[in-house]
């Protein structure tokens, strides 16, 4: 997949009676004790800083992180007091828990391995346990082997059932049109090279797919790079001079200026601009998820509990001037609410060397 023993402090009195104890003064907490370190306020970006440089403190002892918006504050996962002091001395708040994060990472990958359509894995930070899904498509006996599947792995996974079913939103941010008729969305424009390219989503574009702004309008450009399933992202090289600003549409007039691409934190909100239902809004729940779409498995996506609909794909997910990821499936609507699957922006640059620009 892509995305011990629990120490007690004991003070040991040897030599000392009861008596002894209680008449002795007490030791200001200084002389012992830091002081209480409160939670420091934290946007959402520098709260994914903190939780990557923990990671590197904390190593096998940190077990995820989550952002709390109301409390404006960065939740560590730990499995030591060791550990949770370490968090508290940084301005984090800290969770001692069971289960460690490569111990629920095996569990999900055991319970990908023989995955069937309608499915999705993720590692829940908040309930420190694998959260798997399965929509209204999965059958009776598949859904009585996943049951029998989750429950082997004990207190470290749970099964849910969703209405609708997990699809690529296979049509749909600022529109464009492929030879064929189909429309997906425009997820981010970017430079390779010195040239401008656009991302979109993979399960959108074949290899040589030539696109253009407008149903049956002139080619603005060509699909030269596509990866689906696995991964769900393409690369398109502009073949004409047009407007390829590092925007994204808001659909009141406006675009939202990206600067920069990021990985999103648990609990962040986050928003994300597609043809068919333009801005929506919400938080992410759950990141390095994978999915089994009809189509086949997608792994390392990031999953909101923003709407989306077909003519959404390959849409920007993003918050202010940070890219996050490109709109791959999801189900529900967004007039019932449901919930959405991005590939990660910073893996898709990465695999096709490009850039935001």
């Amino acid at each position: 997949m892509k995305h011990r023993r629990t120490l007690t402090r004991r003070i040991a009195i040897a030599g000392v009676g009861v008596a002894a104890m209680l008449s002795a003064p007490l030791a200001p907490a200084s002389a012992e004790t830091p002081a209480p370190v409160a939670p420091r306020p934290l946007t959402p970006t520098a709260a994914g800083q903190l939780a990557s440089s923990l990671a590197g403190d904390l190593k096998d002892d940190m077990a995820g992180a989550y952002y709390d918006a109301e409390g404006r504050k960065l939740v560590v996962n730990v499995l030591s007091d060791a550990g949770a002091e370490k968090v508290r001395q940084a301005g984090a708040e800290p969770r001692v828990v069971k289960h460690s994060l490569a111990r629920l990472d095996t569990v999900q990958k055991d319970l990908t391995a023989k995955s069937v359509p309608g499915t999705a894995r993720a590692v829940d930070h908040r309930l420190n346990k694998v959260v798997v899904t399965a929509d209204s498509t999965v059958g009776e006996e598949e859904l009585a082997d996943l049951e029998k599947r989750v429950a082997a792995q004990g207190d470290t996974a749970v099964l849910k059932r969703a209405e609708g079913r997990f699809a690529p939103m296979a049509l749909g941010g600022d529109a464009i049109w492929r030879g064929d008729g189909a429309r997906c969305s425009l997820g981010f424009n970017v430079v390779r090279n010195g040239m401008p390219y656009f991302l979109t989503a993979g399960h959108c574009a074949r290899l040589f797919d030539r696109w253009s702004a407008t149903r049956s309008g002139r080619s603005i450009g060509i699909t030269v790079a596509s990866e689906f399933p696995r991964d769900d992202h393409a690369l398109v090289r502009y073949t004409t001079r047009t407007d390829h600003r590092s925007q994204v549409n808001l659909y009141n007039g406006s675009g939202q200026d990206i600067t920069r691409a990021a990985d999103p934190i648990v609990g962040q909100q986050v928003r994300r601009s597609g043809s068919t239902t333009k801005v929506h809004e919400g938080e992410v729940t759950a990141v390095n998820v994978s999915v089994t779409y009809p189509q086949g498995r997608v792994d390392g996506l990031i999953q909101t509990d923003v709407c989306a609909e077909p003519g959404d794909s390959g849409g920007p997910l993003f918050s202010g001037t940070t890219g996050h990821g490109l709109t791959s499936g999801g189900r529900g609507d967004c007039s019932r609410g449901g919930e959405t699957f991005y590939q990660p922006l910073t893996e898709a640059l990465r695999d096709h060397g490009a850039r935001i620009g």
